[in-house]
């Protein structure tokens, strides 16, 4: 056994101990502090960033990602992670680590299928998970409530209070976990009882019409609409340009080749699961905003009779918050994966990693009941239950790798202003890196393609 945690194991703490050094963190960088927006010294043009977070992509597909994030701001905001991550490194850090979503705004919390059939919300996007500063996916969620409402047509203040009720939802929720036994607050599941406890409840329908969905969203409804049997009755999917397009032979085999290592990461009884389905076909798939131009594959395979299991085989790109936490990982896949492991409260059976070609890649079931509420159709008091809800969300996350009780010593009410300040801020910042890619891209310095 290793030392450190022999040494751990060897001692119980007093729970008003780890409240204390949390309040003794408080001192040394107080709640007000988070309030100002730093930019990065060396901070990028706007130009300069999309090409540096372009290069490696697929370059047919570049303009369609410039495209995605010329939307709107909010769009423009869900592909600039590594823009934020700089600035958010330029100001101050409370000195507590947690296990980062590392993208944690409003529409990267969706709802999905647990093993046992239940639908739940949670965060549900990796691709920047890393350990760093909690109050980094505090502020990113924060920010991107004002956008969305923004986007909306959300007036101003109402912006602004569901940006303060996210903090103010994160920190009761944090209290609430930090009093509760361990296993209690381990295993605190997103569903929709959570929706009352954190007073959101006008967002109970939203909750059940997208849970409604989700319970659809299925690998079956995938092969029924996707793929169809050919005359030597193999199964295939049905090219749908420029979204779902057809591979090389040698693409093919080389996806297929890197499944048996990805195999090797699952937990051994989901191995024998897996191993009982063969593969059918492969094609690739455009997806996402800030993934647009990643290598993204769809695996076909088949079980039971004419049971269909659909995997997805997506590129796995180093953390956009790696370069100011000092964090280097060794498998980037192997890095999304344990991420999302610690993190979520329940994560999907079949995820794993691989290497294909040479790239890191994560495999994953591609529709698992997965569903959305769309933070940017949302009136201001569902905006506001949607905050308040996502930020409850967030706390179990992060409590997950890091003792709640020491979070609940640092947090206090005057975050909830302090943050919510920061949000309308920098999501005036925002607006304008968004304005200055309009700019580029009317004088021609940046391509851009209409989302297919």
């Amino acid at each position: 056994m290793d030392r450190r945690v022999a040494r751990q194991l060897g001692r119980w703490v007093e729970p008003e101990e780890v409240f204390g050094r949390g309040r003794a963190l408080r001192e040394a960088v107080g709640l007000d502090a988070h309030r100002k927006v730093l930019l990065a010294a060396d901070r990028p043009s706007v130009v300069d960033f999309m090409h540096a977070s372009n290069e490696g992509r697929i370059p047919g597909l570049v303009p369609l990602r410039v495209g995605r994030m010329l939307a709107s701001p909010f769009a423009f905001f869900r592909g600039s992670a590594g823009l934020m991550a700089a600035d958010l490194a330029a100001g101050v850090r409370s000195g507590v680590d947690a296990q980062l979503c590392g993208d944690a705004h409003a529409a990267n919390f969706g709802l999905y299928g647990t093993p046992e059939g239940r639908i739940v919300m949670d965060v549900n996007d990796f691709d920047e998970t890393v350990p760093g500063p909690w109050e980094w996916d505090l502020k990113r969620l924060a920010t991107s409530i004002v956008l969305a409402g923004r986007a909306g047509g959300v007036e101003e203040k109402a912006c602004r209070t569901a940006a303060e009720d996210v903090v103010k939802s994160y920190r009761r929720t944090i209290d609430h976990l930090a009093e509760l036994p361990f296993l209690e607050s381990w295993t605190a599941l997103g569903d929709e009882s959570v929706l009352s406890r954190v007073d959101a409840d006008a967002l109970t329908d939203d909750f059940a019409k997208a849970a409604k969905k989700a319970r659809k969203n299925t690998s079956a409804k995938v092969a029924a609409r996707w793929t169809q049997r050919g005359e030597d009755e193999r199964w295939r999917f049905v090219p749908d340009p420029p979204v779902l397009t057809e591979v090389t032979p040698g693409t093919w085999q080389a996806v297929v080749d890197g499944l048996p290592d990805y195999v090797d990461t699952l937990r051994e009884s989901r191995r024998n699961l897996i191993m009982r389905y063969g593969v059918s076909d492969v094609a690739f798939r455009v997806v996402g905003t800030g993934s647009v131009g990643l290598r993204n594959y769809l695996v076909l395979m088949h079980g039971n009779g004419d049971e269909a299991l659909v995997l997805q085989v997506k590129e796995a790109r180093p953390s956009a918050l790696a370069p100011y936490v000092g964090h280097r990982a060794k498998h980037e896949g192997k890095r999304i994966v344990h991420g999302a492991r610690l993190v979520q409260a329940e994560s999907d059976i079949l995820l794993g990693w691989t290497t294909v070609d040479g790239r890191h890649f994560i495999v994953r079931q591609f529709r698992n009941r997965k569903g959305e509420i769309d933070a940017t159709t949302l009136a201001a008091d569902h905006l506001d239950d949607y905050g308040r809800f996502a930020g409850a969300l967030l706390a179990r996350a992060h409590t997950r790798s890091v003792d709640p009780r020491l979070l609940s010593g640092y947090c206090g009410p005057a975050l909830d202003e302090a943050i919510g300040g920061y949000a309308v801020e920098y999501a005036d910042r925002t607006e304008a890196d968004h304005a200055e890619l309009a700019a580029a891209v009317r004088a021609g310095r940046l391509d851009a393609h209409g989302t297919p």
